[in-house]
């Protein structure tokens, strides 16, 4: 194939790179998701009214009567930020490819390598549905619930780059509490986004908002991150019986320290009115759950040593 060919000529990626490369993908894909609700609780959600144009006739903010022109460049700003997120994502899938050519057995890592693309491409046009929808509520709710995958297939991949392909060895017994707390997880996300929904914050002011009351969500929100903790407290008292690995206990420390900074977040974000800035820092903090969530559940098993840190000797490579 001509395109393995180019890749091919491309130096071999080294052990700081892949690790850079991997870093780069978790945090382009969850600082999206932290814009996105800047974009939100600035009221710029139709700062560009029309997809995938900004205004109709134009691909670029121009004067148009009743937006404003702040508004429309933080829609707008947004939008580029996808073609950073898409750029990562490429160098992404070329650094996987590139270490395949000499290992070919890697290819666990190239397909979690090209998740990035796919995925920015299918939030583009879920971004591009919840502008034509005019931000109706569990539009908005879709948008950002369909970042948290990317999110955690990105912390698979920056850890595929680092161990090797060999059937997941579970260190610790119990694994099903982990699967467990990673559902858990996603429903306190899910429902943080009909709290969201209901809230204030709407991107517009025109948009229908969900007719529960705020503080009924934000009750069943709480409860679920009551009980993601109390998984995360069982799953705690396993790696006890287990003697688990030093590693591993830094891991599910570094859990409860991001939970419990997102739990008192949020607290104070309800208690003193949802201000606009917290909003975000509650989103930043959702990432972090998510990123600490994944490492935890990635360090809970063995795929054997890294195969693929260095170069092949090359006549295997040539072979």
């Amino acid at each position: 194939m001509p395109f393995t060919s180019l890749v091919a000529r491309l130096p071999y990626p080294s052990a700081t790179v892949q690790r850079a490369v991997g870093i780069a993908a978790v945090l382009a894909q969850a600082l999206i998701g932290v814009t996105g609700s800047i974009v939100r609780v600035t009221g710029s959600g139709l700062g560009c009214p029309t997809w995938p144009q900004c205004v109709a006739g134009s691909l670029v903010p121009v004067d148009h009567p009743g937006i404003h022109a702040l508004n429309q460049w933080i829609e707008f700003g947004n939008r580029m930020l996808t073609g950073v997120v898409i750029a990562v994502a490429a160098v992404a899938v070329i650094t996987a490819w590139r270490v395949q050519i000499d290992h070919p057995s890697r290819t666990r890592l190239v397909k979690l390598a090209w998740t990035m693309p796919g995925g920015v491409v299918l939030q583009a046009v879920v971004g591009g549905m919840t502008v034509l929808a005019k931000l109706e509520w569990w539009t908005v709710a879709i948008h950002f619930l369909a970042t948290t995958p990317l999110v955690w297939l990105a912390v698979l991949l920056l850890r595929a780059f680092r161990e090797g392909d060999e059937p997941a060895r579970p260190l610790v017994p119990g694994r099903s509490v982990l699967v467990a707390l990673a559902v858990v997880m996603w429903l306190v996300l899910a429902a943080g986004t009909t709290v969201t929904g209901a809230g204030p914050h709407s991107g517009d002011i025109n948009t229908h908002r969900l007719a529960v009351s705020v503080e009924t969500l934000a009750q069943v929100h709480g409860g679920l991150l009551v009980l993601y903790m109390l998984l995360l407290a069982v799953f705690g008292l396993q790696l006890l019986r287990a003697g688990a690995p030093k590693s591993l206990w830094q891991r599910y420390i570094a859990v409860w320290v991001v939970a419990l900074a997102q739990g008192g977040l949020g607290s104070l974000q309800y208690a003193l009115g949802v201000p606009e800035a917290m909003v975000s820092f509650h989103v930043l903090g959702a990432m972090a759950v998510i990123i600490a969530t994944a490492t935890l559940w990635t360090g809970s098993r063995d795929r054997g040593p890294a195969v693929s840190l260095t170069a092949a000797p090359k006549e295997l490579a040539t072979a």
